[in-house]
């Protein structure tokens, strides 16, 4: 179950940064997951939301998970989302996009500084 290591993994990013930035609590953590990452989106918002069941920093935070589309380049010009088959020239296309787990948005809460 990979899931569990991408929710701690995320887990473990957010709270470096939220320390890193004398956080107070974190709000909320955005990431992109691609389609062909092959993961359940679903399943790794459950766990997080079990990891960081006993940490205060995270109390109330949320895990937004945005599926993206792949997409797909050829040598010939063709640039879309089919994965498989080039519908130009009938060559495997390259995956650009849609393969990523990336984290684009960590809110947090910081205490004022003097």
């Amino acid at each position: 179950m990979h899931e569990y290591s991408i929710a701690y993994d995320l887990y473990a990013t957010a709270k470096k940064a939220a320390l890193d930035n004398k956080a107070t609590q974190v709000k909320r953590i955005r990431v992109d997951v691609g389609k062909m990452a092959m993961v359940n989106p679903e399943q790794v918002v459950f766990l997080f939301d079990t990891i960081k069941e006993d940490d205060p920093l995270f109390s109330g935070a949320v895990l937004d998970c945005n599926e993206v589309e792949p997409e797909t380049t050829c040598p010939c010009g063709y640039r879309g989302n089919e994965i498989y088959v080039c519908p130009r020239c009938g060559s495997l296309p390259q995956v650009i996009r849609g393969r990523e787990i990336v984290v684009t948005n960590i809110e947090i809460e910081a205490a004022d500084s003097p």
